[in-house]
């Protein structure tokens, strides 16, 4: 912070406090603004931003016993002063300034040398200004001496894929041993996070408690698979339902099954859709997908086999493949 701030900003005003303020008071009445004024409680507000920088700043001078003393000489040595004085000026801290072989007025505060100004209050060499104490973190909020946030801690649960599909409220245990409850959003998806503000650990000078973080692992479905919103699974038909179409079952996630007509002709890997019977979540209803995959018989005999002979025989004397082939080689 500019040294100038030390003469105009009234930090005793800024934090609503009497001069006399004793310290304990001063640490209640700054965590009070602090929680109001706090960057992620306001969100996109940039006059709470602002305003929780100005109550840090102020802060971070008062609570520290030596800064406070600076702050009160100088206060009282030299209020209203200026470092860019252009006229001529009687004692103040043009008085001071002329010690370090500056002329009365036109004093630059780019160039002054400030461990020279407060070695005359008894402070030991390097500024606050900048580069000490002043300004610097001593919690979450890096750079304006708020307090410390609390830590995060991390929670991992596992739960079978109707869960994640359906959303439930489940409960944990904590690293104390308490339990506490999480609220999983119907789709979550496998190595999602959910976050619950303010339930992690405490801050160590009355600062926002952290977080717990806890990750979700989903457990594979036998049949059903996700993509995004949809529901995926492979439907076997037979040959002649493939060739000459049929109207065949599908199974659903946790209900009936609905009916899906094959149209004639369909080859193995066409995608049947069944609107509205994916994951229902907040942000939209998925569709679920019936892969269609040909069946091949592992065993033929008798009569199958006779009419299989005789349909190869009669079958158009074309390569499915020569395409596929052809395309390649160019």
């Amino acid at each position: 912070m500019a040294s100038q701030d030390w003469f105009d900003k009234d930090f005793y005003k800024v934090l609503g406090v009497s001069k006399e303020v004793s310290a304990a008071d001063l640490k209640k009445t700054y965590r009070k603004l602090a929680r109001q004024y706090h960057p992620d409680s306001n969100a996109g507000d940039a006059k709470a931003e602002a305003r929780f920088k100005e109550i840090s700043e102020a802060y971070a001078v008062l609570s520290d016993p030596e800064q406070r003393e600076e702050y009160d000489q100088i206060r009282a040595m030299g209020s209203g002063a200026r470092f860019t004085a252009g006229g001529q000026g009687a004692g103040g801290f043009e008085d001071v300034f002329s010690r370090f072989g500056q002329s009365r007025g036109g004093y630059s505060y780019e160039s002054a040398d400030f461990d020279d100004i407060f070695s005359m209050f008894g402070q030991g060499g390097g500024s606050s200004f900048g580069s000490g104490r002043f300004g610097q973190a001593s919690g979450g909020y890096r750079g304006y001496g708020g307090p410390t946030r609390g830590a995060d801690v991390t929670a991992r649960t596992t739960i079978d894929f109707v869960t994640a599909t359906k959303g439930e409220t489940i409960t944990l245990q904590s690293e104390d041993g308490q339990p506490f409850k999480v609220k999983i959003p119907a789709g979550v998806a496998d190595g999602q996070k959910i976050r619950l503000r303010g339930r992690g650990r405490p801050s160590p000078d009355g600062g926002e408690s952290g977080d717990i973080v806890v990750q979700v692992t989903v457990r594979p479905h036998p049949v059903f698979t996700r993509d995004g919103l949809n529901l995926r699974v492979v439907v076997p038909v037979t040959y002649t339902e493939a060739v000459f179409g049929a109207t065949i079952e599908v199974p659903t996630l946790g209900g009936d099954p609905v009916k899906l007509r094959v149209a004639p002709g369909t080859p193995s890997g066409r995608v049947l859709r069944v609107k509205g019977r994916g994951v229902q979540a907040q942000k939209g209803t998925g569709d679920l997908l019936a892969e269609v995959q040909i069946a091949v018989p592992t065993h033929v005999d008798g009569a199958a086999r006779e009419a299989l002979e005789k349909y190869r025989e009669a079958e158009p004397k074309e390569n499915p493949r020569a395409e596929l082939i052809a395309r390649a080689a160019n």
